[in-house]
């Protein structure tokens, strides 16, 4: 068997299994917690989803852009685009055998936060008004010093998603299973830190038509 009818079998089994577990979580009122959370890095992966059917369908289409490689004789990049498509396929039966404990990891994080977010209620409402009077003495360069900082913050991060992505498809089971909560973990992280820098940018809009 040549490489792409190993990589088409493989594929078509994900494919499946994938199908039957977007239609699981889509039934699953715990995958609202992280709906909008992205299953995997943007160096990984260039699409965007919760769901797995969407990653199949890339690598699909990088299986046939490989053919199209093999059949130009373009070795040394057929070869580049096979180790990548490996990563993708490796990472995405992790993550499919990890489903059950990304989900559990999310009910856990969530009952937790919200205990957090009843004890800390009013407290957080005092701050939203400091925070409200800090904003207004901000200047635009403090504010883009801290658009910058956050950006950083935000690089950082997605670094920790890959590193942590590629561990994980070279892992053991129990060992991927801890990865996976982390992943998750920083996803949710990177989802803060965006909408932080989505408030900043606002700022500096409001700050500059004064």
């Amino acid at each position: 068997m040549n490489s792409i009818d190993r990589l088409s079998t493989l594929l078509d089994q994900l494919e499946n299994k994938a199908k039957q577990t977007d239609i699981k979580n889509a039934s699953s009122k715990v995958h609202r917690l992280i709906e909008s959370t992205n299953l995997f890095s943007s160096d990984l992966f260039t699409c965007q989803s919760d769901q797995f059917s969407p990653y199949v369908k890339e690598v699909q289409r990088k299986i046939i852009e490989f053919s199209r490689l093999v059949a130009a004789n373009k070795s040394e990049l057929s070869l580049l685009l096979l180790q990548h498509i490996e990563q993708q396929i490796s990472a995405l039966a992790n993550a499919l055998q990890s489903n059950s404990i990304i989900h559990q990891a999310a009910k856990l994080s969530f009952e937790a936060n919200n205990k957090v977010h009843i004890k800390k209620s009013n407290a957080k409402k005092a701050d939203r008004h400091n925070a409200l009077t800090k904003k207004i003495m901000l200047t635009s360069h403090q504010l883009y010093q801290k658009l910058n900082e956050h950006h950083e913050f935000e690089r950082r991060l997605m670094d920790m998603v890959a590193e942590r992505e590629i561990m994980r498809t070279k892992c053991k089971k129990h060992e991927s299973e801890k990865l996976s909560s982390e992943v998750l973990a920083l996803h949710q992280r990177l989802g803060r830190c965006r909408k932080a820098i989505s408030i900043i940018e606002r700022d500096i809009v409001l700050v500059e038509k004064r």
